[in-house]
């Protein structure tokens, strides 16, 4: 059974950074696509970030220049990285894993206060 569990989310002053963790269980990441979406109060989820298995990201234009996504696949483990938050960066944060199926954690919660 694949499990994904996010970590690191918390409260934050504008400016500031968070680092999340995913740590997948269950399967090995290595030849999977993760990704990081975030979904605002009363709003979609949305897509944030995209790593390949080749190690290619992509991200939304709202976050380029702050955001970095990375993996770890010794760790079986993705991060994002993310600097100089803005209150509009609130949101629960969903990590993704695209290999035969698609596979969603539980979120967790990122709140940036002006």
């Amino acid at each position: 059974q694949v499990q994904l569990v996010e970590s690191g989310g918390g409260l934050v002053q504008a400016g500031g950074s968070l680092r999340l963790s995913c740590a997948a269980s269950g399967t090995v990441i290595a030849r999977s696509g993760l990704l990081w979406y975030r979904q605002a109060p009363g709003g979609q989820r949305k897509w944030v970030a995209t790593i390949t298995s080749e190690g290619s990201r992509a991200y939304t234009d709202s976050v380029k220049g702050r955001f970095s996504i990375s993996r770890d696949n010794e760790k079986n483990t993705v991060y994002l990285q993310m600097n100089s938050l803005k209150p509009e960066d609130t949101a629960v944060y969903y990590c993704k894993l695209e290999s035969d199926r698609w596979y969603w954690g539980q979120g967790t919660q990122v709140t940036v206060s002006i």
